[in-house]
This record gives structure tokens, sequence and C-alpha cells, in this order.
């Protein structure tokens, strides 16, 4: 798998918020196949850090409903994986940058 395939988006929450301040912690959406030396290398090398560890979780599929005119209208959202990144001490990851 290439390392750019690998990170899907980061994680933008007030949980993800807090502990990126106060545990050095990030969360991103990563590719369901993904590994987690697949994901640290990917996040060391496009965000410069140095990465301590790599935790994952893999988030199921979510049923959802809605009523509209035209009746009631079932789906479901897709299952997705979460990788939460402590990286190094006194290093940060600049999330805010390019908005």
């Amino acid at each position: 798998m290439k390392l750019s395939d690998v990170i899907i988006k980061p994680i933008l929450s007030e949980k993800a918020n807090r502990q990126s301040e106060k545990l050095n912690r990030y969360s991103f959406v990563v590719d369901r196949k993904a590994n987690k030396l697949e994901i640290k290398r990917a996040i060391e090398l496009f965000y410069g850090v140095q990465v301590e560890e790599v935790n994952t979780a893999v988030m199921p599929s979510k049923l959802k409903a809605k009523y509209t005119k035209s009746g009631f209208i079932v789906g479901r959202k897709p299952a997705k994986k979460k990788a939460l990144v402590t990286v190094a001490e006194g290093e940060t990851i600049d999330l805010y940058g390019n908005i």
C-alpha cells in the first residue's frame, strides 16, 4: 500500500482537540487495510514528527434512517478505521494550518 493512501483525513472534534492539547495524541481516519507500521511511517513522512505510539480501532457501520415525503429511507454509513497517534514530547502537528 502506498503511504499517500494510508491517511484519509484528520478527525477534528472537541474530544480530539482535548487529547491533542493534553496528551499529545492526534486522531486520523485511515484506510481499513493499513496496519500500525504503515500508519506510523505515513504520519512521520507527511507531518515530520516522531511517532511514539499508534492505537487503532475499527468503527462499525451504522444504520441510518430518515423520514421524507417519499417515505421512510433506510441506509448504512460505511465502517471506518480510526488511528490514535501519540507523538513525541515537545512535537506538535498543525492540523489547522491549511484551512
